[in-house]
């Protein structure tokens, strides 16, 4: 069914009721994609006023996240690009010496996602997925770990539930910038689409220091590629980029925006007291840890 049959104030109620979940970390037991004429269209029309509540209350949107960045997960869903959600400055945290430590108020049930963080510093408005010049707007990239967390029950959920309940985003934690220069440009775009990542959970911290933070004993979880974002995090960031054109032509990706491009890995579940590594492969990014805190 068409948005159409949603009115404004039914918009806005639904919004309202997600914003309070939002907040008080309520299971929301009827997802809005089991609500009659609910779709996608309707979703981003909820996800716009998730964001003018959010502004209005003082928290800037500085980016945006990425969800389904898998193609073979379009045709079982139905969707014809990938779908995205705002990211706001109180929700991005910059680890220090590759060190982050994250508390998520109100939390349900957590997941963890490493993801590869970029920097624009010019706008992305291109209507093609041309990684090259996706790069060229690029300022730096760096690893990141993005928490997410379900209001959903058992974690079932539809594209239009993701986009309409902050694309399930929590918390992102960034690590250390690599920046993107002429010079480089070219390699990364080859390290982009192959380049390999480990995460491992647990293990002892340095006792005395973070300068060079290294995790001794942690259990090996899973092992990731740049495939697994689109078949590399660029072609991801231009994907995004044109959908966000096609659907939102006056509100392209500007400069200064931060991107996460989509897990790596399966998103693992955690909890206060983990301890998270990610350590990559033929890509020049430092390892990251997060301890939730």
């Amino acid at each position: 069914m068409s948005n159409e049959s949603w009115s404004h104030n039914e918009v806005e109620a639904l919004a309202r009721e997600l914003m309070s979940a939002y907040e008080t970390g309520q299971i929301i037991a009827v997802p809005p994609s089991a609500r009659p004429g609910f779709d996608l269209n309707t979703a981003y029309e909820v996800e716009t006023l998730l964001k003018q509540f959010r502004e209005a209350a003082g928290h800037k949107a500085i980016g945006r996240k990425v969800g389904y960045a898998n193609k073979a997960m379009w045709r079982v869903l139905k969707l014809e690009t990938l779908v995205w959600a705002n990211m706001y400055d109180d929700t991005v945290h910059y680890a220090d010496n590759n060190f982050a430590t994250l508390t998520i108020a109100n939390p349900r049930s957590l997941k963890i996602e490493p993801e590869i963080v970029f920097g624009l510093k010019q706008p992305l408005t291109g209507a093609s997925s041309d990684a090259a010049s996706a790069l060229a707007s690029v300022d730096w990239l760096a690893l990141g770990f993005e928490i997410i967390d379900c209001p959903f029950p058992e974690w079932k959920f539809q594209p239009s539930d993701f986009v309409a309940s902050f694309g399930l985003h929590a918390a992102l934690a960034v690590g250390q910038k690599v920046p993107v220069r002429l010079d480089n440009m070219v390699n990364l775009l080859d390290q982009l689409s192959v380049f390999k990542l480990r995460i491992s959970k647990g293990g002892k911290l340095p006792e005395r220091g973070l300068s060079k933070v290294s995790v001794r004993g942690g259990d090996f979880v899973e092992e990731g590629s740049g495939k697994n974002s689109l078949k590399s995090p660029a072609l991801c960031l231009a994907e995004l980029s044109a959908a966000i054109t096609r659907r939102f032509p006056s509100h392209p990706l500007s400069t200064t925006e931060i991107v996460s491009s989509g897990t790596l890995t399966a998103g693992h579940l955690t909890c206060k007291g983990d301890l998270w590594t990610a350590e990559v492969e033929g890509l020049r990014l430092p390892p990251l840890t997060l301890r939730l805190t």
